[in-house]
């Protein structure tokens, strides 16, 4: 049995954070730590080692993309960071997703929404929000100038697994990839998961902003 993800809330509101915690305990879901800005969320994440950490992006002092960097170049098991935004299309967003961060959540997401995500976002297997996600990505990847990381050279791929992340990156589901290639969803799970390993890569969402990023698909 899957044990129940162990989260981190940062934001610079009580009454986002309180609202959170209640939502996610009522779930089952255990808050082990608060923060009020970028700092003390980096702090607490080495401390209490979460699951996930639910990080604003605008905060006093250090903000959320920075301390999301601070996070994710940390140990090996580093947690899921998704970020909270007031907006949906945030250049911020996109900076933290490169940064590699797992997805975001509007913050006037549904209780349903966000302890769904939070479990997903936990198991290594979400995208979340597919065609918000990819908007932001086509948005604002044309404008990166930064070259993809050298390990992540899609020359490793397979004709198929460049089909597979071709179509992931325009925000298909792994039932929408089944009926597509006209494969079981068994076998797309495995090619996501070869295409991962072998760029190295967190999760579905890192995936999308390196096919935007070596070009595989157009913004």
């Amino acid at each position: 049995m899957t044990t129940a993800p162990r989260v981190l809330i940062a934001d610079d509101q009580a009454l986002v954070r309180a609202g959170f915690r209640m939502i996610l305990s009522a779930d089952g879901i255990e808050v082990v730590a608060e923060a009020t800005n970028g700092s003390e969320a980096v702090e607490a994440t080495r401390q209490h080692r979460p699951d996930v950490v639910l990080m604003d992006v605008r905060m006093p002092g250090m903000d959320g993309l920075t301390a999301t960097r601070h996070i994710l170049t940390g140990p090996a098991e580093a947690p899921r960071v998704l970020m909270l935004t007031t907006f949906d299309l945030d250049q911020y967003v996109y900076a933290a997703l490169t940064a590699g961060a797992s997805g975001f959540l509007l913050k006037d997401v549904t209780p349903e929404q966000l302890t769904a995500a939070v479990r997903l976002v936990r198991a290594g297997d979400a995208l979340l929000a597919p065609a918000i996600t990819r908007r932001l990505v086509q948005r604002f990847a044309q404008h990166d100038t930064e070259p993809p990381p050298p390990h992540r050279d899609l020359a490793a791929l397979t004709p198929r697994e460049l089909e597979v992340l071709t179509l992931l990156a325009q925000g298909l589901s792994n039932a929408e990839l089944a009926a597509r290639l006209h494969l079981s969803e068994a076998t797309v799970k495995t090619h996501v998961a070869r295409i991962l390993a072998k760029l190295s890569l967190r999760d579905r969402v890192q995936a999308v902003v390196v096919a935007y990023r070596t070009g595989l698909v157009a913004p």
